[in-house]
């Protein structure tokens, strides 16, 4: 990895740290849905030892393969497009998902999600996937991958929420363990 690799992941790092987790770390004000002035975000992330300006957050929005941020149309403010651990709402509203989605995780969570099904645990949300492969590399992130089938038209039928995030994501309260179908083969 090159510098300007290196530079562009730590950028995005910090990026999900005061975008979805901690923006108080820095001083940031994140409105209701979550989204914040870039010149502030500019201004508070120099102040604090991170070395940013517009154009490299325009930058990182744009190029980020997971499509992580999003910018207001007018480009004055910015948010993240998921992933929240800080009471946010997205605006998104309820729509009905495909048949199956996927959730990526380690194997060695599967005991748990077995007993008590899939749960947000610091996020708001649990993050599921319309394509397996997907599900695969998130769950590498985590140790020895597995990906978890969820019958998302049975729990749709059931009342559950699903909501589509600007990047693709799947997003719902909770799978109750009914509605996974097993890791995939």
């Amino acid at each position: 990895m090159n510098n300007g690799q290196k530079k562009f992941e730590s950028g995005s790092k910090f990026l999900s740290l005061v975008l979805r987790h901690k923006p108080e770390q820095i001083g940031l004000i994140l409105d209701s849905e979550g989204w914040a002035s870039v010149d502030e975000l500019v201004k508070l992330s120099n102040a604090n030892g991170q070395s940013f300006d517009r154009q490299t957050i325009e930058a990182i929005v744009a190029e980020s393969d997971k499509q992580r941020f999003a910018l207001s149309r007018d480009g004055l403010r910015i948010r993240a497009n998921q992933g929240h651990s800080v009471n946010v709402s997205l605006g998104l509203e309820p729509i009905v998902p495909p048949d199956t989605l996927y959730h990526g995780t380690a194997s060695r969570f599967l005991p748990s999600i077995e007993l008590s099904g899939l749960h947000s645990a610091q996020r708001l949300k649990v993050h599921l996937s319309s394509d397996a492969s997907v599900a695969e590399h998130v769950g590498a992130r985590h140790g020895k991958p597995i990906v978890l089938i969820i019958d998302a038209q049975a729990m749709s039928a059931d009342g559950h929420l699903f909501y589509l995030s600007q990047n693709g994501v799947w997003l719902t309260d909770a799978v109750p363990v009914n509605y996974i179908r097993g890791p995939l083969e």
